[in-house]
């Protein structure tokens, strides 16, 4: 079986989704825009071969690549990059080379706009925020009046929650849709209620092998617009409810072999049109693994290994992890632009049993994940409650992470 992954060398522990295709019997084929002797050699040792490319936007480039492994080792049954970035690239090419175990360019496309993807929810029985794409201010007006403020205005083809605006009258409305990027743009409803995940990986039926639910501390859009603290943490227990509305949700996008990351509320508060307190909402799904360090996440929380499963799920069709042990992990992203009441090193301290990592890091990702992340996995809920209470106290004075870089 050739299986050709795009950029399996960044983020760097992709590497690991070639290790799990090698172990069960995959001829591994990379396409990478990074110099050879750069690459990770872990990820040397799990490919068989690798084509550099100095641009995955070439496209050309791209089409030469997999002619190449084509020519050299015969039909390509897989192409895949499990990257949000590259995903309607992934389609391209299954389109340009007649790879059927994925989404062509017209389904993926499809599926990556927010709007498009309310009729899938609708066939999950689901229930949406509404919504209106903005074509002028006049019709994003006539909208705003009819539901009411607040709003949010965000692309409706876009990743987390970059270009995200909290929308509170009609001055916020003209103002945001003068200073929004030049694409399509949605106008949502605001839906009071706490986010949480459900992701995990299907077989070729669709039929969900594994499955992970992820809760956040803070709001994701507020952390990426203020730069706020942000935390995530994975359920000790996934409940028959999500259970089902992850099924109900994967059946209903037709997804099949994949890795997915589907978004919801949960009402706090009941909302008419949508309904009571505790009501679930679909928000987003995305056909990729969760980012971040979501998967390492899983990973120490089930005491098992995420890159494996899905490679054992797509090449073997075996595999069922649905009824696993579990704990919970999760991270504190802190700010040094906060100042804090304990220090890296303190908190560290603090939770000796509880620790797995601290990392440090760079702007591309801190922006959206802290400046500092300290992950941990916990035992029981008040291990966690008391973990992020701690890391995200804050106090007068100066600043807690910067200085302690190490």
């Amino acid at each position: 079986m050739n299986f050709v992954l795009i950029s399996p060398n960044y983020p760097d522990n992709y590497w690991l989704f070639c290790r799990g295709l090698k172990k069960y019997g995959a001829t591994v084929l990379a396409i990478v825009d990074t110099a050879y002797e750069n690459l990770n050699p872990n990820l040397i040792q799990n490919i068989d071969e690798c084509y550099v490319v100095n641009n995955f936007n070439n496209y050309d480039e791209m089409i030469r690549a997999v002619g190449y492994f084509t020519f050299k080792y015969g039909k390509i049954d897989w192409i895949e990059s499990n990257n949000e970035a590259w995903l309607s690239l992934d389609a391209k090419l299954r389109d340009d080379f007649n790879v059927k175990t994925g989404f062509d360019f017209k389904t993926i496309t499809e599926y990556q706009s927010k709007a498009a993807m309310k009729k899938y929810y609708e066939d999950a029985g689901i229930p949406t925020a509404r919504y209106s794409l903005v074509e002028s201010e006049e019709n994003a007006l006539e909208f705003a009046h009819k539901i009411g403020y607040p709003l949010v205005l965000k692309p409706d083809h876009g990743v987390g929650a970059s270009f995200t605006y909290t929308i509170k009258n009609d001055e916020d409305l003209k103002k945001y849709l003068h200073v929004a990027p030049k694409v399509q743009m949605i106008l949502e409803e605001y839906i009071e209620g706490d986010v949480f995940t459900l992701d995990g990986i299907c077989d070729a039926q669709g039929t969900i092998r594994y499955l992970n639910s992820l809760e956040y501390v803070g709001n994701c859009m507020d952390s990426v617009q203020y730069q706020q603290s942000i935390g995530a943490y994975t359920a000790f227990t996934i409940s028959d409810e999500y259970r089902d509305i992850a099924q109900r949700t994967i059946h209903a996008f037709h997804l099949k072999n994949r890795f997915f990351h589907c978004e919801f509320f949960r009402l706090t508060k009941e909302k008419k049109g949508l309904g009571k307190k505790g009501t679930v909402i679909g928000l987003e799904v995305n056909f990729r693994p969760p980012g971040g360090f979501a998967p390492d996440l899983m990973n120490y929380a089930g005491s098992l290994d995420v890159y494996d499963i899905w490679a054992q799920v797509l090449i073997t069709q075996q595999g069922d992890y649905m009824n696993i042990a579990r704990e919970s992990a999760g991270f504190a992203g802190r700010r040094n632009s906060i100042s804090y009441k304990y220090r890296v090193k303190e908190l560290e301290q603090m939770f000796k049993d509880q620790w797995l990592s601290t990392i440090y890091l760079p702007e591309a990702y801190a922006a959206t994940m802290g400046d500092v992340t300290i992950s941990a996995r916990f035992k029981t809920p008040e291990e966690r409650n008391a973990f992020f209470k701690a890391a995200f106290q804050e106090t007068l004075g100066k600043d807690q992470n910067s200085d302690l870089k190490v």
